[in-house]
């Protein structure tokens, strides 16, 4: 695993962790870690796909 992979899936829980807690105030709900941890699996596999496979550099 490289160092590119650990900063993605540590700014994706980071960010995950933000939108629960701002959504779970807005609506008035509990926090739910369950939440951050799916979210944080999203968000990482989305970011290494599209940066890794589908997004290519054309000169």
């Amino acid at each position: 695993m490289t160092l590119r992979f650990i900063w993605t899936i540590l700014w994706a829980f980071l960010l995950s962790l933000m939108t629960a807690y701002v959504v779970s105030n807005m609506s008035g709900a509990g926090f739910s870690a369950t939440q951050v941890i799916t979210m944080t699996i999203l968000f990482s596999g989305a970011a290494i796909v599209l940066g890794e496979g589908v997004i290519t550099e054309e000169a």
